[in-house]
């Protein structure tokens, strides 16, 4: 090398450059990792030197050379290009790669204006050294590159105009368990930090991008989901639209359920005018959606919910279709189509839905959720009334419409809102729900904002975490993660704030929570089972039963010490029903799997002590979250070994757990040849979760001989989910002939206006099917 070259370090001083130096820190992030060579990445990189080179440009080559050799052969290097990124993040953030003691640390970032000022009057310094002593930064190297990106571009505390980072990953973990902690009393709450901070730094708990992103900054609203109902009136939509903008701005998904908008048409002001129908309305919210960017965390979101009954569904169903012009259109929310078991009837029947303005029609709305016996009685009577307006559809063409614009643009999604309410945590007579969430997995009470400062409203919130099978050894481990995530989330809701009044009387009342599981397709690689040939009906079964009940133990085990949720009165678990008691007796058909715990006395102790909380479980996609523990996604089978996402800094690539020795065990999506086993799982882990999933339905049109999905396979499946109790499905998955390596880039795909007509056929023959519900 030639001595007249120097390198330009991080704070300007300029040395010779030494390539001994670049050399020895590759061959430590080799260390003890497999298949992976130092020789390699010093090839692959070619670095052209220069007088000055930066040796910040010189790492960042060389965790770029690391990553792009990511591959099953030698998936190690994702593990070897994250500790060059770890070791990269730690001189920008530290200047050095040791991290500085805590309480340092913390003081430097709380007078930066980085960190909230509570930590500092409720914690000593004494404690903070205690702390320190449970944090093990080696943890960092247990990343895998992309979760290193993901925590840099979207977890760790920066400065997202300059790009300058402030903290590392094991920072992050403890402060979280500090803050959520810290009105515990002073004799138990730095074990219950301890205790929280091993179960997330050694990722047996997932916790969100709002949590990950906001906890320990000023920032305190890490609700991952809110669900907005408007009323009919123009008070009630503006103050939903306030709402909206509130909290897309502090990160939240949304769920906005317009389905009492009434019809294009319908009087107003006693007939001095007629009504413009939904469509501005939808613009209106889509508008405020994406007024904000969410700080540069994740771009504002939502899903709109209305009844397939509406009297202008055919106008709604094709809002995203690219056809169209943009006064007709409204492409940037995704919508939630809402059933219940009649309107499937009337397609299996081959008969008609008839459509009706929800304004015109007196307690049908309300029934429609509360009451499924009174909405088929007042349907069928307003049907018989010639002084209603109406207007009569074929079901089956409203179906095949529906499952036409579902798959052309795979974000046309669905409610069954008998099962969301018939097996509920909540009474429907007196806390119906009505809708659900950006990603489908919530299912709470809402009711209509009558202006901004309703306090009678009910905005609907949810705070998430998740559960890693992939990381569980035994059944038994949910019992204490149960109690570290209920305690955790619960108080997180003490803990943060509350844009609008309306969530905040919810929330307090409620008490909501929804845990979830990652890793669910590694989970079933490790236990040799399979999706499709239902081999993991019973190990799914007994896993989500452990699950559930260890959730419900903890949330009343703190009841007895803090008091049950203010309105646990209504819920139907104040009358000793529980979700093995609601569920859809159709799944003991394709599990027979006994229940392995007493739920007999934990019913008992419910009853007497009550929950904390009135929800506890929802299975998210969690699909940013899950990189993080090098997990695969939610429950979903990956599309490929390895997935390629897509991020600011360039193509990520990740490798399933443990390839080397379970790749044959894995079963990825476009192998698996129907629907039918992922829907039985689907059933299966919906009778013991209190909450709703995000299930997706996935497609191979060249499976058929017309290179099309038949239409009537799709209203099979629709059908047998509808049967096995599942009461929302998410994404519609079809195969596009690109790579398999992405659900990411496939989400990407959707979001933009689809042309996939041409791969679903024209096939009706699906009325009077023998799927019996």
């Amino acid at each position: 090398m030639n001595n007249n070259l120097y390198v330009t370090k991080r704070h300007g001083e300029k040395e010779p450059i030494e390539l001994d130096k670049i050399h020895k820190v590759i061959t430590w992030a080799a260390e003890g990792l497999k298949n992976v060579s130092v020789s390699q990445v010093e090839i692959k990189a070619q670095i052209q030197f220069y007088d000055g080179i930066k040796t910040s440009e010189i790492h960042e080559t060389l965790i770029k050379s690391a990553a792009d050799l990511i591959s099953t052969d030698a998936p190690d290097y994702q593990y070897l290009a994250a500790r060059l990124a770890i070791f990269h993040l730690r001189k920008k953030a530290y200047g050095k790669f040791e991290p500085p003691a805590l309480f340092e640390h913390v003081t430097s970032m709380v007078e930066q204006g980085k960190y909230d000022l509570h930590l500092l009057k409720d914690y000593t310094p004494e404690e903070f050294a205690e702390m320190d002593s449970f944090i093990d930064h080696w943890r960092d190297m247990n990343f895998s590159y992309a979760a290193v990106k993901q925590l840099e571009g979207k977890y760790l505390v920066q400065n997202r105009v300059t790009g300058d980072i402030y903290e590392s990953a094991q920072f992050l973990y403890i402060l979280v368990a500090a803050c959520l902690f810290a009105n515990y009393p002073k004799s138990t709450r730095l074990e219950y930090v301890r205790r929280f901070y091993n179960a997330t730094s050694t990722f047996k708990i997932s916790l969100p991008t709002p949590i990950m992103a906001g906890v320990r900054t000023p920032t305190r609203q890490f609700s991952s989901c809110v669900l907005i109902e408007t009323g009919d009136s123009l008070d009630s939509i503006n103050a939903t639209a306030s709402a909206i903008v509130k909290y897309v701005s502090q990160r939240a998904g949304i769920g906005v359920n317009a389905g009492r908008i009434r019809a294009l048409g319908s009087p107003i002001r006693g007939g001095e005018a007629f009504h413009t129908g939904c469509i501005p309305f939808y613009k209106y919210f889509q508008t405020a959606v994406k007024s904000c960017s969410q700080g540069g965390v994740r771009g504002g979101a939502a899903t709109l919910f209305y009844p397939l009954w509406h009297m202008e569904v055919e106008t709604l169903l094709v809002l995203k279709n690219n056809r169209g012009v943009e006064e007709n259109r409204v492409r940037h929310l995704d919508y939630g189509v809402q059933f219940n078991k009649l309107m499937y009837q009337r397609m299996m029947k081959d008969g008609y839905i008839t459509l009706f303005s929800p304004s015109d029609v007196p307690g049908l709305y309300d029934a429609f959720f509360a009451d499924q016996s009174k909405f088929e009685e007042l349907y069928v009577k307003y049907e018989n009334d010639d002084g209603i307006r109406k207007k009569q559809v074929k079901a089956m063409e409203l179906f095949s419409l529906f499952m036409q614009e579902r798959a052309s643009t795979g974000r046309i999604y669905l409610q069954n809102v008998d099962h969301c309410n018939t097996h509920s945590p909540f009474d429907p007579a007196v806390a119906p729900v009505r809708q659900s969430n950006l990603c489908l997995e919530i299912a709470l009470p809402t009711k209509p904002l009558e202006h901004v400062n309703d306090e009678n409203g009910e905005i609907a919130l949810c705070t998430l975490s998740a559960f890693n099978l992939g990381a569980i050894k035994s059944l038994d481990e949910f019992e204490e993660l149960s109690d570290l995530a209920v305690r955790a989330l619960d108080s997180l809701l003490d803990y943060q704030d509350y844009p609008v009044p309306a969530a905040y009387n919810a929330t307090m009342n409620r008490r909501t929570l929804g845990i979830g599981v990652i890793n669910f397709a590694y989970y079933l690689a490790k236990n040799g089972v399979k999706y499709s040939d239902f081999s993991a009906n019973g190990l799914i079964h007994r896993t989500f039963e452990a699950m559930q009940y260890y959730l419900l133990k903890a949330s009343n085990n703190l009841a007895k010490e803090k008091g049950a949720c203010p309105k646990f009165n209504e819920t139907t678990y104040s009358k000793g029903i529980l979700p093995i008691d609601s569920y859809k007796k159709d799944l003991d058909a394709i599990c027979n799997e006994p229940l392995h715990y007493d739920w007999d006395a934990l019913r008992e102790e419910i009853k007497t002590h009550g929950l904390r909380n009135s929800t506890l479980s929802a299975l998210m996609p969690s699909e940013t979250s899950s990189q993080i523990s090098n997990a695969t996604n939610g429950i979903e089978p990956p599309r490929g070994h390895i997935s390629i996402k897509s991020s600011k800094d360039g193509v990520l690539k990740q490798v399933v757990p443990e390839y080397e020795t379970l790749k044959e065990k894995y079963e990825l999506l476009w192998d698996i040849p129907s629907n039918d086993g992922y829907l039985q799982l689907c059933g299966i882990m919906q009778k013991f979760v209190d909450q709703t999933i995000s299930a997706n339905t996935s497609y191979d049109p060249g499976k058929y001989d017309s290179g099309k999905v038949p239409m009537k396979l799709l209203l099979k499946d629709l059908l047998t989910a509808y049967k096995l109790g599942v009461k929302t499905l998410y994404y519609h998955n079809t195969r596009d002939g690109a790579s398999d390596t992405s659900s990411l880039e496939a989400k990407e795909q959707q979001q933009k206006p689809l042309a996939q007509e041409a791969v679903i056929a024209e096939d009706d023959d699906c009325a009077g099917g023998a799927c019996k519900i």
